[in-house]
């Protein structure tokens, strides 16, 4: 159950929200844009980097694996940088939080394996769809409850989401492991050398790295569908306390 204390601090945020209407929120950031520019915060500019780094790795992803692949893996790092920056520096916002769950680099990754691998595509678009999914309905029902982060979870609300967003390591952990699968799926059709080990001497580089970061995937898509799952509930959790709110005002 939650406290008093826990619930007089998310009816402030809510409050504190509910003073900005999006006409003076505009208004507030045109003036504000010389004073205290939140655009160029020094994690939103590591954000950019990453969009520009995605954009590279889309330009080269077709014809020229290693450049793609260094864009590509230098922008998925600078992804574990700019929530560290942005502690550090005391440049938190909650428009540097909407860029750091940036969903396209992967999905665009995503959509070229569909074409790499026609016999899959339906999964790589289902992939998509829950990934892009889950982490809205997270982020939207984290704004409906009044939470000042997506990453403020509970351990009463889902132990496996608590556990996954309050430690850096295992979310670092799991991130990098899905995305080195896909990498290593992309990898694969473009790298034919053979391990040479014995009992996996068939196997190329990018097979093996697509092997063992296979379980993290498993593991990562797992996290999504109960992301999902949550974010649901709490949905409608909301959904029946304001309608039974609105039945004590008729009645």
């Amino acid at each position: 159950m939650p406290t008093s204390s826990s619930r007089k601090s998310k009816g402030r945020r809510r409050d504190a929200i509910g003073l900005v209407d999006a006409k003076a929120a505009v208004d507030l950031a045109t003036a504000q844009s010389y004073s205290e520019n939140v655009f160029l915060f020094v994690p939103n500019l590591i954000g950019y980097t990453r969009i520009i780094l995605a954009g590279l790795s889309l330009h080269f992803m077709s014809y020229h694996p290693k450049y793609c692949t260094l864009a590509y893996v230098i922008s998925c790092l600078l992804d574990a940088v700019d929530g560290q920056a942005a502690r550090a520096l005391g440049q938190t916002s909650k428009f540097g939080a909407v860029l750091d769950m940036n969903r396209c680099t992967t999905s665009c990754l995503l959509c070229y394996l569909s074409s790499a691998y026609p016999k899959y595509a339906i999964l790589f678009q289902f992939l998509i769809a829950l990934d892009f999914s889950s982490h809205y309905m997270h982020m939207y029902s984290s704004l409906v409850t009044g939470s000042s982060s997506h990453k403020l979870v509970t351990s009463d609300v889902s132990r496996i989401l608590w556990l996954y967003y309050n430690d850096s390591r295992t979310l670092f952990f799991v991130c990098a492991g899905n995305e080195l699968f896909f990498v290593s799926l992309y990898l694969i059709k473009w790298i034919k050398t053979p391990v040479g080990l014995p009992f996996i001497s068939s196997l190329t580089y990018a097979e093996l790295l697509a092997c063992l970061s296979f379980p993290v995937f498993l593991v990562k898509n797992i996290i999504n569908v109960v992301q999902l799952w949550k974010a649901s509930k709490i949905l409608v959790g909301v959904d029946l306390a304001e309608r039974a709110k609105e039945r004590e005002k008729s009645g």
